[in-house]
């Protein structure tokens, strides 16, 4: 624990970087996976092409050659300002997540009886009425561990961005070697972090789980 007390800025500045990059990234690859879902069951076949296209392409590239593309082409492209890679590194790992979102949302619709739908619909509902009222409703609380599970998987991606000089806790290992100090305190000791972050993570979905088994 030396380590940590020694250097506490250093802690605390990878850690925000984690958080950063985690909290970001999720909440576009929420609102982006939201979308890439509903275009996924749209019934225009237009949208659901796109969709298609958009989840294959990014889904089966590596994570990073995403970064690597928003670190060093994406700058080629646009103005982008200088110490900025932190903006990028949250594009790229929200751009990448959101694939997994909306397959994961799909899923949860999927499980949803058609007959529903088509109630709805008999009533006189738009798609985006059946979507918001009927359907994604009763898919969600399907979805919350598969969901939690991307998540997690997101929180420890984070660590890529640490090749591509964006401070987190994937790359005060290197700092810490710098320093003189022992590398495999450092490993364990970061590894001790994700695991916090990751039962916190865990007890957010029990909560989630109990309040939706509640409401149904």
């Amino acid at each position: 624990m030396n380590q940590i007390f020694d250097y506490p800025d250093l802690w605390a500045q990878a850690l925000w970087g984690t958080v950063v990059l985690f909290l970001g990234g999720g909440l576009i690859a929420l609102v982006l996976g939201f979308i890439v879902a509903a275009m996924r069951v749209s019934p225009v076949p237009i949208a659901r092409a796109v969709g298609a296209v958009y989840v294959n392409w990014i889904r089966n590239t590596p994570l990073t050659l995403v970064l690597f593309f928003f670190a060093f082409c994406v700058p080629l492209l646009i103005d982008v300002p200088r110490g900025s890679f932190l903006t990028l590194a949250v594009c790229g790992l929200g751009i990448y997540t959101a694939t997994y979102v909306a397959e994961t949302l799909r899923a949860g619709i999927n499980t949803v009886p058609v007959g529903q739908a088509e109630a709805a619909r008999a009533l006189g509902l738009g798609f985006g009425q059946v979507m918001t009222l009927v359907v994604l409703p009763q898919a969600t609380r399907s979805v919350i561990p598969p969901m939690m599970s991307v998540f997690i998987a997101l929180l420890k991606n984070t660590t890529v961005a640490a090749g591509f000089s964006v401070v987190n806790l994937g790359n005060i290992r290197a700092t810490m070697s710098e320093n003189g100090e022992n590398q495999l305190v450092t490993i364990l000791l970061v590894m001790a972090v994700f695991v916090i972050l990751v039962l916190l993570l865990a007890a957010l979905q029990n909560a989630a789980e109990k309040k939706w088994k509640v409401a149904r």
